[in-house]
């Protein structure tokens, strides 16, 4: 046998029947192990590899570890836009028009984004795209906290009655401000410990996200009145992104649960 000094050994083969070797951690020179002579296969193709063990251990990283930092930066991106064209005056005749549909516009991008990590990860094997789900899901609650903080500050003043007849008034306004209100939960429980407090619970719970994705197309659609073609193609997009996920639920989750049954 194959052996390196002070490292356990790991053995892969396929088809090899895992008996027939025995492992042992030990120390070279004075108190090694006796030798026990073991069959090997005599057919290569059934040969193992043995690497050591703190080989095999090692995560394979697509990612540098600036890649959060970088993704996080890139995302405040669009508001530092808005801040220096703010602070540039150069927000339009109407600016608090603009930023209203700007942080809406960009509100909707991340929270698309963050449906398509799992769907460009299951075509693509990029598994590493996981890691920046939960911080696009949270830069969208963001921008949509910047979205109603410009409806609540800029435009109505904090006129908390004038908000309440609006809200329920307009259609498109009572629409987002439930998809903003159903964000809040999924907010406050992306955290690890609210993921293993919830367990099962978790995942019901951030299905959410799908009928909040629905919500956010039907609020750009009722509130643009003239040119459809920005909101239609976001509604293009979710559909397609919910689309895959059905395929996918039909063709592996389900045949499972009903084997299960």
């Amino acid at each position: 046998m194959l052996f390196f000094s002070n490292l356990p050994l790991v053995v892969i083969g396929r088809g090899l029947d895992p008996r027939l070797f025995c492992v042992r951690e030990g120390r070279t020179g004075a108190g090694n192990f006796p030798a026990k002579k073991v069959p090997i296969p005599t057919n290569r193709s059934f040969l193992p590899t043995i690497y050591p063990a703190t080989m095999t251990n090692r995560p394979h990283r697509l990612v540098p570890p600036w890649g959060k930092p970088l993704v996080f930066a890139v995302s405040l991106l669009p508001l530092a836009w808005m801040v220096w064209l703010g602070w540039q005056g150069q927000l339009g005749a109407n600016p608090v028009e603009t930023l209203s549909h700007r942080t809406g516009d960009w509100s909707l991008r991340f929270l698309l984004l963050t449906l398509a990590v799992t769907p460009l990860r299951r075509l693509t094997g990029w598994n590493w795209l996981q890691r920046f789900r939960r911080m696009l899901g949270l830069f969208a609650f963001f921008y949509v906290c910047l979205h109603f903080g410009v409806y609540l500050v800029f435009d109505q003043l904090f006129d908390w009655r004038a908000i309440v007849a609006d809200i329920a008034k307009r259609p498109y306004i009572t629409v987002g401000f439930t998809g903003w209100l159903l964000l809040i939960p999924l907010a406050v429980t992306s955290t690890n410990g609210m993921i293993k407090r919830l367990g099962r619970n978790w995942q019901r719970l951030h299905r959410l996200v799908y009928l909040i994705g629905a919500l956010g197309v039907l609020h750009y659609l009722w509130l643009v009145k003239a040119d459809l073609t920005e909101p239609l193609v976001y509604a293009g997009v979710l559909t397609a992104l919910l689309g895959y996920r059905l395929w996918w639920w039909r063709t592996h989750s389900a045949p499972r649960h009903r084997a299960a049954g």
